[in-house]
């Protein structure tokens, strides 16, 4: 997993792009990203499955801001980023969400 950070210069935002490696073992047909930046909807922003071997998807996002956000996998497993921010406890599900802070 890899979160990467782009600041924009025609715009006060930063372009985020979230990426997951998909394992060879691996049978994953889709990855959404959910967070604070899309009302945590499950089908808002899917992540494109690259033929390297990759999801991802990229967001514009407000400066100075921290969003809150998991993976939504195969419409059933949810997963944070190892690579986030920073990590905050959730009380649905009783868990933490990853961070990613612009």
């Amino acid at each position: 997993m890899a979160i990467k950070k782009q600041y924009l210069k025609n715009k006060p935002a930063c372009r985020v792009t979230f990426q997951i490696h998909k394992k060879m073992e691996d049978d994953i047909r889709n990855i959404h990203v959910v967070g604070e930046f899309n009302n945590w909807d499950k089908c808002a922003t899917p992540m494109k499955n690259h033929k390297n071997g990759f999801f991802s998807v990229s967001l514009d996002l407000d400066l100075n801001q921290r969003y809150q956000f998991r993976y939504f996998i195969d419409d059933m497993i949810w997963q944070n980023d190892q690579d986030a921010d920073a990590f905050v406890y959730c009380p649905f599900g009783n868990c933490d969400n990853s961070v990613v802070i612009t």
